[in-house]
């Protein structure tokens, strides 16, 4: 990725996407637009693709109960300072605590706990995995969710059935809290969710490609 990361085309999407969604629901607005979602295997050094986001992104780290992650976390809690992006820690509280992140990510099996988590941190910005159109317990809780699998993907979503855009702009009307796309989002596949409702994008290697190294 070369130039201005403003410029980016992923980047242009997503900020597309959550000037629309605010523009129905002013809350959307304080979102950040794009989350890169690392992965242990395929973001081995994710703090240096933190350090080429736009200012107003997110990261969204997965350390998955791994030795390291503490080490990475802290590593990319103070890089994501310095570029002015948000860090979500994915499912560890504790963690997300430690090195004082801006806020956790949910699994879908997790969403239970979400009340009990904003009543514990009410200034995080808590999100949430949802997969399918099945609404479930807890969601109210969230600041936004992340709808998954939109288009084919790799990685854990490689099993699921992508969702489509039809799908994606049903269960979006339909749901009481923002969502993300997520899955197999690319500079290439990203401008056909406008119009979905979505209030940004997420993705791992979409961000890869779109803001990995030079």
């Amino acid at each position: 990725m070369t130039g201005d990361p403003g410029e980016n085309q992923l980047w242009q999407t997503a900020q597309a996407l959550n000037r629309a969604a605010a523009a129905v629901s002013p809350a959307v607005a304080v979102l950040p637009p794009l989350l890169f979602f690392t992965d242990p295997v395929r973001t081995t050094r994710p703090w240096e693709v933190a350090a080429r986001l736009p200012r107003g992104a997110g990261v969204v780290y997965r350390g998955f109960g791994r030795s390291e992650r503490e080490v990475e976390a802290r590593r990319l809690r103070r890089v994501t300072i310095e570029r002015g992006v948000r860090l979500l820690i994915g499912q560890d509280v504790d963690l997300a605590g430690a090195v004082a992140a801006d806020g956790l990510h949910l699994p879908e099996r997790d969403l239970d706990q979400a009340a009990a988590l904003r009543a514990r941190h009410p200034d995080w910005l808590i999100t949430g995995a949802l997969h399918g159109e099945a609404a479930v317990p807890g969601i109210e809780a969230l600041n936004a969710v992340v709808l998954s699998p939109v288009f084919r993907a790799g990685g854990a979503s490689a099993g699921r059935p992508p969702l489509g855009t039809g799908v994606v702009t049903r269960h979006v009307a339909g749901l009481t809290v923002p969502a993300y796309g997520l899955g197999g989002i690319t500079e290439q596949t990203a401008p056909a969710l406008i119009g979905t409702g979505l209030c940004g994008l997420a993705a791992i290697d979409g961000v890869l490609q779109a803001f990995g190294a030079d």
